[in-house]
């Protein structure tokens, strides 16, 4: 039993390693440059000024959760670009699989591969085993105006925000 919880504790602290504390609202996201599915280069830089943004970490192209989750963001594309924001998803994935993702189910945004997972450690989503699943809407400025969590939940993560996203624009 002491070399189990000798284990779990040495696994918790080198999987804590190189991990950046997650953002939270009224943070300024870090700055990247990452590939789309299409090898093209997506810069946030770039992006800014323009629309919120909405960033979903996601941790596997066209397993079941994560494709529902796509899947929701791309039903309500339409209620996205209504309330003024784009949609992007990240994870490790490569160029090729996020492609293949996309085609597959219809996806109308960027999914933006982080195979070394510079973004996803520098947003703090680098969990233990997977990719953590957090979204984050994002203002023109680069601040964090919210964050949904929900490792299990998939399907929420579109609802939630457009929930806020409702309520931003009634002020």
């Amino acid at each position: 039993m002491k070399n189990i919880l000798i284990l779990l504790v040495t696994f918790t602290f080198f999987s804590a390693c190189g991990q950046t504390k997650q953002p939270d609202v009224g943070d300024t996201i870090p700055m990247f440059t990452l590939k789309n599915q299409d090898g093209k280069t997506f810069n946030m830089k770039d992006s800014l000024g323009k629309k919120m943004i909405v960033i979903f970490f996601y941790p596997k192209d066209e397993s079941a959760v994560c494709t529902k989750e796509a899947c929701t963001f791309r039903d309500s594309a339409s209620l996205f670009a209504q309330l003024g924001a784009i949609v992007i998803g990240i994870n490790q994935g490569s160029v090729e699989s996020h492609k293949k993702f996309q085609q597959a189910d219809n996806l109308p945004y960027q999914l933006l591969s982080d195979p070394d997972e510079t973004v996803i450690k520098a947003f703090g989503v680098h969990g233990a085993l997977l990719t953590d699943r957090v979204t984050f809407v994002v203002d023109k400025t680069g601040v964090i105006v919210f964050k949904y969590h929900s490792m299990t939940q998939g399907s929420k993560h579109a609802s939630e925000v457009l929930q806020y996203l409702r309520e931003a624009n009634k002020k």
